[in-house]
């Protein structure tokens, strides 16, 4: 797993790398594009937005959604990462904090209308993803919905399948979400699965039928 220095490192290329993997779809990125616009369309329908994009990267996603006049509150651990995502929206809240000590103390008494994070959650534990997530989730408007966009498959056969696939390539230092077994950790919310590849998909949280 890279560590926050790692990310500084890959900072100025991480876009182009998500580009090549794409358009030979491989994995991790194939399908990254249809699931970038899915994750901007659901919030554009409700624009503009209080937005909480966690671990925004280079912030591809929340630039577009900024410049539709979303309000944009953002963390993310790497410094390099930040400051090229502030070059792009000065007037947003960015903040550096590692989400692995959970939600930032700022943030406690704020709402939102979605929290969106993108290839970002699979670099938290598996024991420690679902309690972060249903963190985030108190963090909710009425009727607001969470977003995750990443590597990720709804079955654990799916993740299996797709590890054996790519053999070499597989990175086993990473957690990637299983749907079926998220959803279980999750009573109470609406949770629904949207594949948009073999090896990716939007994981859609909300209240109720909000989901």
């Amino acid at each position: 797993m890279l560590d926050s220095y790692g990310f500084d490192l890959w900072a100025d290329s991480y876009d182009d790398s998500v580009r090549q993997a794409e358009e030979d779809n491989e994995y991790p990125f194939a399908g990254y594009s249809a699931l970038m616009n899915a994750v901007y369309g659901t919030v554009m329908n409700c624009a503009p937005a209080k937005v909480l994009d966690v671990g925004f990267g280079t912030a591809v996603l929340s630039k577009k959604l900024y410049d539709a006049g979303c309000k944009v509150t953002g963390i993310d651990f790497s410094a390099e990462m930040l400051q090229a995502a502030r070059r792009k929206m000065p007037r947003a809240r960015l903040l550096r904090w590692d989400f692995t000590q959970g939600i930032p103390p700022e943030f406690a008494a704020e709402t939102f209308d979605f929290i969106i994070s993108t290839y970002a959650l699979h670099h938290l534990a598996y024991d420690a993803q679902a309690s972060f997530i249903l963190a985030l989730l108190k963090l909710l408007k009425a009727g607001g919905r969470m977003l995750i966009g990443d590597v990720c498959f709804e079955t654990e056969e799916a993740l299996l399948e797709c590890r054996e696939q790519n053999g070499e390539l597989w990175d086993d230092e990473e957690y990637y979400i299983v749907f079926s077994r998220l959803q279980k950790e999750l009573p109470g919310y609406s949770v629904s699965f949207h594949p948009f590849s073999f090896c990716c998909g939007v994981i859609a949280i909300g209240r109720g039928n909000d989901g």
